[in-house]
């Protein structure tokens, strides 16, 4: 069972129409007894760091989630701000993250002051390392959407892509059976139903 996690802070009926789109089915729910048994699990998000891991601590979804996605090694995928919450902690706000992933969310700081911020609009992604992910992806040029204003820097060697705006970031991140997209692949058309169709075919 593939379950969208609902914190009230992500696009998922987007996310579970791509899944749709592509043949496959899903589970929208914040419901701890429906993670309980999740096979897959994938955590949008947009919006403010802090507001989402106080919307994850009033749904009681910080344990669930941990025993999931760390202690059972269940296949999961954050999208954006989901991704972000993985990290220890953010430049946006106070609150620790989940803590999955050693780094800390920061603000982009452009070094072209024509660059504007939040990173808005269609961008490519460099794929740097053999991925499950970028199943057939390899040798064409794959475009997503973005929309953020702040980045993550993996202290270990997880990065799989990287995107160039002002600066180079990281645009996925891999670690065992976790995923992180800082791109929204339910906005990105051929590109995105190709990445969803690879985390749910090959995880």
């Amino acid at each position: 069972m593939l379950i969208i996690i609902d914190y009230q802070m992500g696009n998922v009926n987007s996310i579970y129409n791509m899944i749709k789109k592509i043949g496959y089915t899903s589970i929208i729910s914040n419901n701890p007894k429906d993670l309980e048994k999740a096979t897959k699990i994938i955590i949008p998000g947009v919006g403010a760091f802090d507001k989402g891991i106080e919307n994850m601590e009033k749904l009681k979804l910080i344990e669930i989630l941990n025993q999931r996605v760390i202690s059972d090694k269940i296949p999961t995928l954050g999208i954006c701000l989901g991704m972000q919450l993985m990290a220890q902690s953010s430049e946006e706000g106070t609150k620790n993250g989940l803590g999955w992933v050693k780094t800390k969310v920061e603000k982009i700081i452009a070094n072209d002051p024509s660059i504007k911020i939040p990173h808005i609009g269609w961008n490519t992604i460099k794929i740097i390392k053999n991925s499950k992910l970028y199943k057939g992806m390899e040798n064409q040029e794959n475009r997503f959407y973005f929309a953020h204003s702040y980045i993550i820097r993996p202290q270990d060697d997880i990065t799989i892509s990287t995107t160039t705006y002002g600066i180079e970031f990281v645009s996925s991140f891999e670690k065992d059976n976790i995923v992180g997209v800082q791109f929204h692949p339910e906005k990105s058309h051929k590109f995105g139903m190709q990445l969803l169709k690879n985390f749910i075919e090959n995880y």
